[in-house]
């Protein structure tokens, strides 16, 4: 059998038609059309007046920050359980992250570790929130929080493009949202990601800054550092073929994520990755949460799967447990840290669109069989 992936991208066929137009504008490079026209659909999908596309999720990120005024001495509160892209840009403009323990209900940013970490460190530059494997945090009390203390949020998307809280799609919410069109996810440029606002001002400062700084003078001056981070109008293109079927690959997740629940629903020892009832997730990855007290670990599933040759992985390792964020400062939701446990106990499983449903069969007759089923 073929080996089944955790996530892999999936090819429509629409992709070809948008990326020969761009060969045949002659534009291959960081502008032209497409990218224009990719800005304008992605924006218009999460439902804000601005997008910016960039070489990275990551890119997106640290321009977000910079938007939002933070620079060397300033306190960021990202929530830790989270791919480390969502908090290394705070390390690039010498700022200072202060890492917040995530809430059983979602995996999310808790709102009860946030006002406790603003009572701690009380006039912090930015809020970092995620939307892990693409189910939505709890934006009713984040953003209530974060506006009685008027300090701006910026919403880590890179999961969670077609996700929505309450009707209202990710990415929308913050002063700054950001979503990732990485290898992995549920449509893809191959790498990439964009800036989204509804600060058309601070919008154009990213654009100027996402293209070396340089001043708008008849020879290269640059009057502030700038990066290279804008990414091609060839990828732009691919990416407009993919937006095509985001509603169908969202579909498709979503299918992966009930077939597992019903196929572990007599196991009480496990239980999938949970979303709040207001929101509606893209299901970018399907995840499993064991028990303590069961026998089986988060390993012995993982080694089980390789051994057929079948990809799964860990939970993101919370950032208040990497070794280079060691000496940060966390705040917890409860004694011992909620994303401790997840960590822990957690792992994702293969979630490719691609996945038939024999593949799904396997994989849950794989895990049952360890439980005795």
């Amino acid at each position: 059998m073929p080996r089944v992936f955790l996530s892999t991208p999936t090819v429509n066929g629409r992709e070809l038609e948008f990326v020969q137009q761009a060969v045949a504008s002659g534009w291959i490079g960081p502008f032209g059309d497409q990218t224009e026209a990719f800005e304008r659909e992605i924006a218009a999908t999460v439902g804000v007046s601005h997008g910016l596309l960039l070489s990275s999720g990551t890119a997106a990120i640290h321009l977000a920050l910079k938007c939002a005024g933070v620079s060397s001495g300033d306190t960021v509160f990202c929530q830790s359980l989270t791919f480390a892209a969502s908090c290394n840009p705070i390390i690039y403009e010498h700022a200072t992250p202060v890492f917040i323990d995530s809430e059983p209900d979602s995996w999310n940013m808790s709102p009860r570790a946030l006002e406790r970490a603003f009572a701690l460190y009380p006039k912090p530059k930015a809020v970092i929130v995620v939307h892990l494997y693409g189910s939505p945090a709890n934006l009713d009390e984040l953003c209530a929080i974060c506006k009685a203390h008027q300090v701006q949020l910026i919403e880590d998307a890179a999961e969670s493009l077609g996700a929505t809280w309450r009707g209202r799609q990710t990415g929308s919410f913050g002063a700054y949202g950001v979503v990732s069109f990485n290898g992995n996810k549920i449509i893809t440029t191959s790498g990439g990601g964009m800036l989204l606002t509804d600060n058309g001002q601070a919008l154009e400062k990213a654009k100027f800054w996402s293209t070396q700084a340089r001043d708008p003078a008849r020879h290269y001056q640059h009057s502030e550092l700038g990066y290279n981070y804008r990414s091609s109008n060839l990828l732009a293109a691919f990416g407009r073929g993919q937006l095509c079927t985001l509603s169908e690959h969202a579909a498709k997740k979503k299918h992966l994520y009930d077939t597992y629940t019903k196929g572990f629903a007599d196991i009480q020892q496990l239980s999938m990755n949970p979303f709040w009832a207001q929101s509606s997730p893209n299901f970018w990855l399907s995840a499993l949460q064991i028990d303590p007290l069961s026998p089986v670990k988060p390993l012995d599933i993982i080694e089980a799967l390789e051994a057929e040759d079948i990809e799964s992985r860990p939970v993101w390792k919370p950032m208040n447990l990497q070794p280079f964020y060691s000496d940060c400062a966390f705040v917890g939701a409860e004694q011992g840290g909620v994303c401790a446990t997840l960590f822990e106990r957690g792992l994702c499983l293969p979630s490719d669109i691609k996945m038939t449903d024999n593949d799904l069969d396997l994989v849950i007759g794989i895990v049952r069989r360890l439980f005795g089923r």
